[in-house]
């Protein structure tokens, strides 16, 4: 039974109402359903839309965007090596490497010169500010120069050089102010020391800058490397001469490495991240600095004895200005001491150049003239003509070989006898020429033995030179005599592997073409017409100690690691061997034991020598002559051989023997020619 006052739903709602409420909850529901709808609709363009800029990208802009992408990568920056030291054989420096802190800039990518120009006047202003050292200030015009803002010498991403050896209060200013110097960066960097006391200088060698030394043969072949981590850098200090030259992989070392972040402009966008650079290897010398430097010293002493010599025989080497010297270890080749004198500062070259005003006085000192034409230091080139270089005739150095040629041919026997009477005359009736021994002395009757002890240019031109024509006949003679000198180094480079060195002139070729072969023999054979170095005077007087054996001359010991440890130690090597019967060694043994010589006087040991004195002529027709000596010691073991060369010295018993001599006392007091050096043992 219905209750009063409620509708057919029992809600006690009236019809009316109830209508209104269904209409109004159907209005909410196609509300909602309306914006679900909106909402279904919007995320699906939103997604097509998505769908779409993933394909232009994808497909449109890709090649762009790789392109962008790849813009925006890295910069590498080399960082040069920390060159190894080359260090005496006791392992004590001659060249070294110590740090300086350098200032470089690398251009911004900027194409607004001003930029880097008021970068320059800041720069400017530090060192001005902050160095009280006159040689340290710097103009913006001078800093502009090394910004190379028009790169004539550098690509963009190749740091400048600015400055080196920065104080503690520059740097401290630059690192604390960083961001007003962006492209300033303060790298370490090795700068080339040499020892104050001239060790071996122009063996040695010096340093200069790449960019000036890439027309060497060696440098070259490097210009084609571009791989940062191995490619040379334009300002970095490399080997010009001598070992440093010779040895420059050794002693270079590996590149670091600064891998800069950049943008699409290549402009650096943060932080490097730095690779540091491997250092060279060292090279430990076979140059005993004791040795050495006596020599050094020796000739130094001997030019100004005989520049101020009043009397005979010493006074003829007034006009003697350079000397040259080499000791070379028998067996093994090793080259204990080279000097060519005068020598000269190599801490010149710090900083891989040096300033015309320095190097004009040296000009002609900075070559190894025991391996190559060196001149005295006369500024006339008129003057410098009348004088002879350091390339000269061996004189009668030649003569212990003139000898073992003849006994090797057969020409003669040790015993046979020849009687000098102080001349030799050659030649067609009516172009005769004499030749004369020294002061016209005659001799008698002699062997072989007292030609070389005598040092007859008779019994050479006689004996030798005509009958070594006399057996082969025209060219053929002359060809049979140059083989021999080859064999024993002479007109043949010595196998040092030196940089520059010079093989000789063979002057009896010319003779034979312009005179006659006969002239070519007769005066070869007393030494006139081969011009040699001192280094294969050296090379030659070792094969007369070894009995034929033409050694390497060798420089180096052996190569270091960075951390000390041996990577290679350097062997002995034969370039060529020579077998003759023990008989002709002793011939020309005894003969040499005879030779008349100064400066020996009171010695503990035995020894053997040749002396010799050239005959050279200069502009204007003079005659020059010039000092040469040999010897090697003990003499029933010899140990060491050693040639003395100085030009315009006069008699090579006067002029060069007293060097030689201090040479050998010194060797044998550091190193022994005995095998134990006195110095350790005490006696004199």
């Amino acid at each position: 039974m219905k209750k009063p006052g409620m509708n057919s739903k029992g809600n006690g709602k009236p019809p009316e109402i109830i209508g209104r409420d269904e209409e109004k909850d159907y209005v909410v529901r196609r509300q909602f359903m309306f914006r679900l709808n909106l909402f279904f609709f919007a995320a699906f363009v939103m997604f097509g839309i998505l769908i779409v800029r993933l394909a232009v990208l994808q497909f449109i802009d890709g090649p762009e965007l790789k392109l962008m992408r790849e813009d925006q990568g890295t910069r590498d920056v080399s960082i040069p090596p920390f060159r190894g030291n080359i260090l005496d054989s006791d392992k004590k420096p001659i060249a070294y490497s110590t740090s300086t802190q350098t200032l470089t800039y690398t251009l911004q990518a900027e194409k607004d010169k001003q930029i880097a120009i008021d970068m320059s006047v800041k720069l400017s202003e530090v060192f001005k500010k902050f160095n009280d050292d006159p040689e340290a200030q710097m103009t913006p015009e001078e800093i502009q120069k090394n910004m190379d803002l028009n790169f004539r010498t550098n690509t963009i991403s190749v740091p400048r050089r600015i400055r080196s050896d920065l104080s503690n209060r520059e740097i401290a200013y630059i690192t604390e102010n960083r961001e007003q110097f962006l492209g300033v960066d303060i790298v370490e960097e090795s700068v080339r020391n040499y020892s104050e006391d001239r060790v071996a200088t122009q063996l040695v060698g010096y340093l200069k800058k790449y960019k000036s030394a890439g027309d060497l043969t060696k440098y070259k072949e490097i210009k084609e490397k571009n791989d940062p981590v191995n490619k040379y850098l334009q300002e970095e200090t490399v080997g010009f001469d001598g070992l440093e030259y010779m040895y420059q992989e050794q002693l270079r070392g590996i590149n670091g490495l600064k891998t800069y972040p950049v943008d699409r402009t290549n402009k650096v966008t943060g932080a490097p991240v730095v690779q540091p650079p491997q250092r060279g290897n060292d090279l430990v010398l076979s140059i005993n600095r004791q040795v050495q430097l006596t020599t050094q010293k020796a000739i130094s002493d001997q030019l100004e004895v005989l520049q101020n010599a009043t009397s005979r025989p010493l006074n003829e080497g007034n006009a003697a200005r350079m000397g040259f010297a080499v000791a070379m270890e028998v067996d093994t080749g090793k080259v204990v001491s080279m000097a060519s004198m005068p020598d000269y500062d190599t801490n010149i070259w710090k900083g891989g150049s040096v300033p015309p005003d320095k190097y004009e006085p040296i000009k002609n000192f900075v070559t190894n003239g025991t391996i190559r034409t060196v001149f005295p230091n006369y500024k006339d080139p008129k003057v410098q003509a009348k004088h002879t270089p350091s390339l000269v005739y061996l004189g009668s150095t030649q003569k212990p070989l003139s000898i073992l040629i003849g006994l090797n041919e057969k020409l003669f026997t040790a015993g046979e006898n020849y009687r000098d009477v102080g001349r030799y005359v050659f030649g067609s009736k009516g172009n005769e020429v004499t030749i004369w021994n020294a002061s016209r002395k005659p001799n008698g009757n002699i062997d072989a033995r007292e030609a070389l002890a005598k040092s007859s240019n008779a019994y050479m031109s006689e004996m030798i030179g005509e009958r070594l024509l006399d057996k082969y006949g025209g060219s053929k003679a002359v060809e049979v005599w140059d083989d021999y000198m080859k064999q024993f180094g002479l007109g043949v480079l010595t196998g040092s592997g030196l940089p520059y060195e010079q093989p000789g002139v063979e002057d009896y070729f010319h003779e034979a073409k312009t005179a006659s072969n006969q002239s070519a023999l007769v005066r070869a054979s007393f030494g006139q017409l081969g011009k040699y170095t001192t280094l294969q005077l050296a090379q030659y007087a070792s094969m007369l100690a070894n009995k034929g054996k033409r050694m390497k001359p060798l420089f180096v010991n052996e190569i270091l690691d960075p951390k000390g440890d041996v990577i290679e130690k350097v062997q002995p090597e034969v370039l060529n061997k020579i077998s003759f019967p023990d008989a002709y060694w002793n011939t020309i043994y005894a003969g040499m034991s005879r030779v008349s010589v100064q400066g020996f006087e009171g010695v503990s040991y035995s020894f053997l020598r040749k002396t010799g004195t050239s005959q050279q002529q200069v502009a204007g027709g003079k005659l020059v002559e010039n000092s040469v000596f040999i010897a090697f010691a003990p003499a029933d073991k010899p140990k060491l051989a050693i040639a003395i060369i100085i030009p315009e010295g006069g008699y090579g018993g006067y002029g060069a023997a007293p060097v030689a001599r201090k040479i050998f006392d010194a060797y044998d007091e550091a190193v022994g020619l005995y095998g134990t050096p006195k110095k350790a043992t005490g006696t004199n």
